[in-house]
C-alpha cells in the first residue's frame, strides 16, 4: 500500500514539474516575440506581401514576399530590400529607425507599382513593411463592378428604356426596347426612328405623361408612361406600361355610368363622398329635392362645403348658432360613417326629409335624402282624427270599451274609466276580456252576462248583437250592450236604462227581482 502511494506522490509531482515548465517556456520573451511576428504578418484583402525586421535583419515574411526575397532569406536585410523597393517607392527610409521617430509611412508607388502603395511601421521594437493595393484601385475596381451591374440592370429591365438625340434620333435602346419596336414595326424596321415621336411635352414639363402608341392591325392602343431625363448624351427616355390601369379606369368609368344610370332611376336623392369627404357621386332627384345647382354639385364640393350650402338653402333644420351646427356635423360625419346616422328633417318650407348616412367601402360615406311629407301629413292627419274621435267618445254618457278578436281592449272612453274605476293607460301591460270581466263580476251582481260576452269576443260564429240588464253592487241598473264590429272587433257599452230599449228580442237575459222571481 505505501508503495503504490509512493507512486501516486511521484506521477503528481511530475506532472506539476511539466506544467510549471510549458508554462515557463510560453511566458518566455522569444515565444512572446513570436506569436507577435505571427499577428504582423496577417494582412487585409489588399496585401501582397509583408516582411518584418529587427532593426536590419529580417525575422519574418508572408508567402508573398517570396519573389523579393528569393533564395537569401538568410541574409535579407533592410538594404537589400531598400534596393528592390526604392525605385518604385521613392521615399523609403534609409534605415528602419527613421520609422521609430517619425512614425508611420505610407509611400505611393509609382506608374510600374501598378497602383501599389507601402505602408511602414515601427511596432514594440519590430518594423513592419506591408505591399498592398492602393485604395483608389480599389474604388475604381468598385466603381467598374457598379457601372457593369447599373448597365445590366438597365438593358435587362422589363419596360422600355431608350437614349434620344436633339434631332429625335434614337441612339442607345435596351431589350425591352427592342422587343417592343420588333412586334410593332417587325425587325426590319429603321433604328433610330423613335417608337414615341411626341415627348414634347414630358421633356417641357418633367413630369411623366401618358403617351399612347397604335397597335398594328386593331383598334386597340398601347399605353405608357413616359418620362425624360435630360443627359449629356441626349434625352434618356424610360416608357412604363400602364395598359392594365388604363383598363382599370374604363372598367371603373362603365361601373361608374351604369350606377349612374341605375341611381338616376331612384326616387330617393342619392350623395357618395369619397375618403377625401368629396362628391364623387350623385342622382337627379338630389338636384329636385336640394335645390342646389347642377354645377355645384358636378365641381365635387367638400362635404362641409355640401352642407354650409343646403343650410345657406334653408334646406336644412336651422341651427341656433353656427358654431354649434359644426360640431352638429362633425357628430353627424362620425355617425354616417358607422351607418347609425338616420334622422327626420322638418324644413322652414313644411317639408319633410329622411335622411340617413351609411359608410361605403374604401372610407366613402353615402348620404340619402327622402321626401316624406306627404307620409308624414297623412299620419299627422290620422292621428289628428284619431284624437278627435277619442275627444267625441269622451263626451258620451255611454260607457264604452272595444276589444279586439285576440280579447285585447283597444279602445275605452272616459266614461268607461269612471263606471269601472280603471284606467289601461296606467299600465303598460295590455287589459284583455277576462281581465275586463273580473272587474265586471267584482263590482256588479251575479250575472251569467259575462261567460257569454267572453265567449263572443273569443267567437266567430253567431255574432248577432244583443243586449241584457245588469246591477251594480249599489243596486244601480245598468243595460249592458254587446255588438260585434268590423274586422272581429266587439263593442261592450254600458248605460242607465231610459225608455225606449233596444228591441225585445236581442234581450240575452231578463233581470230578476231581489225575490228571484221574473
Amino acid at each position: 500500500m505505501q508503495n503504490i502511494i509512493s507512486i501516486e506522490w511521484l506521477m503528481l509531482a511530475t506532472l506539476c514539474c511539466a506544467t510549471a515548465a510549458v508554462a515557463v517556456w510560453w511566458l518566455s520573451p522569444e515565444q512572446r516575440s513570436k506569436g507577435m511576428e505571427q499577428d504582423l504578418l496577417v494582412g487585409d484583402g489588399r496585401t501582397d506581401a509583408v516582411f518584418l525586421f529587427d532593426d536590419t535583419n529580417l525575422i519574418g515574411w508572408s508567402s508573398g514576399a517570396r519573389k523579393f526575397i528569393g533564395e537569401h532569406a538568410e541574409h535579407f536585410s533592410w538594404n537589400m530590400l531598400r534596393d528592390q523597393l526604392a525605385r518604385n517607392y521613392p521615399g523609403l527610409p534609409q534605415s528602419p529607425g527613421f520609422l521609430k521617430d517619425v512614425g508611420p509611412l505610407v509611400l505611393s508607388g509609382t506608374a510600374s507599382a501598378e497602383s501599389r502603395e507601402a505602408h511602414c511601421e515601427w511596432i514594440d521594437g519590430i518594423t513592419r513593411v506591408q505591399l498592398r493595393r492602393s485604395t483608389l484601385e480599389e474604388q475604381n475596381k468598385s466603381l467598374d463592378q457598379e457601372l457593369t451591374t447599373l448597365r445590366a440592370a438597365v438593358h435587362q429591365a422589363p419596360y422600355p428604356v431608350w437614349l434620344q438625340s436633339d434631332e429625335g434620333a434614337v441612339t442607345w435602346t435596351n431589350l425591352a426596347y427592342d422587343d417592343l419596336s420588333h412586334k410593332l414595326r417587325g425587325r426590319d424596321a429603321e433604328f433610330s426612328e423613335p417608337l414615341f415621336d411626341n415627348l414634347d411635352e414630358p421633356k417641357s414639363s418633367g413630369k411623366a405623361e401618358r403617351i399612347s402608341i397604335p397597335l398594328p392591325d386593331s383598334t386597340k392602343r398601347l399605353w405608357y408612361n413616359i418620362s425624360t431625363t435630360e443627359t449629356e448624351a441626349g434625352w434618356l427616355c424610360h416608357a412604363v406600361d400602364v395598359n392594365a390601369v388604363v383598363d382599370a379606369e374604363v372598367a371603373q368609368r362603365n361601373f361608374v355610368q351604369t350606377l349612374a344610370k341605375t341611381f338616376a332611376q331612384l326616387s330617393i336623392g342619392l350623395a357618395i363622398f369619397d375618403r377625401n369627404r368629396q362628391l364623387v357621386l350623385f342622382n337627379p332627384v338630389l338636384i329636385d329635392l336640394t335645390a342646389l345647382p347642377a354645377g355645384f354639385l358636378s365641381a365635387r364640393p367638400t362635404l362641409m362645403t355640401f352642407f354650409d350650402r343646403l343650410r345657406d338653402q334653408r334646406m336644412m333644420p336651422e341651427p341656433k348658432n353656427y358654431s354649434s351646427w359644426r360640431h352638429q356635423i362633425e357628430d353627424l360625419l362620425e355617425a354616417a360613417a358607422e351607418g347609425r346616422y338616420q334622422e327626420t328633417w322638418s324644413l322652414p318650407s313644411g317639408s319633410v326629409y329622411s335622411v340617413s348616412g351609411r359608410p361605403h367601402p374604401d372610407g366613402a360615406i353615402a348620404f340619402l335624402f327622402e321626401d316624406i311629407t306627404a307620409e308624414v301629413t297623412l299620419t299627422r292627419q290620422f292621428r289628428s282624427e284619431l284624437e278627435m274621435g277619442q275627444s267625441i267618445m269622451d263626451q258620451m254618457g255611454e260607457a264604452i270599451a272595444v276589444f279586439a278578436n285576440d280579447g285585447t281592449m283597444t279602445f275605452s272612453n272616459e266614461t268607461y274609466h269612471a263606471l269601472w274605476k280603471m284606467d289601461p293607460d296606467a299600465s303598460f301591460a295590455k287589459v284583455s276580456i277576462m281581465d275586463a270581466a273580473r272587474i265586471w263580476q267584482d263590482t256588479c251582481s251575479a250575472t251569467p252576462a259575462w261567460g257569454e260576452i267572453r265567449d263572443f269576443v273569443a267567437g266567430s260564429d253567431g255574432r248577432t248583437p244583443w243586449w241584457t240588464h245588469v246591477q251594480l253592487r249599489d243596486g244601480t241598473p245598468l243595460l249592458c250592450k254587446v255588438t260585434a264590429i268590423q274586422n272581429g272587433a266587439t263593442m261592450v257599452s254600458f248605460q242607465t236604462p231610459e225608455p225606449g230599449l233596444p228591441p225585445i228580442e236581442q234581450q240575452k237575459f231578463a233581470i230578476t227581482d231581489q225575490g228571484g222571481s221574473a
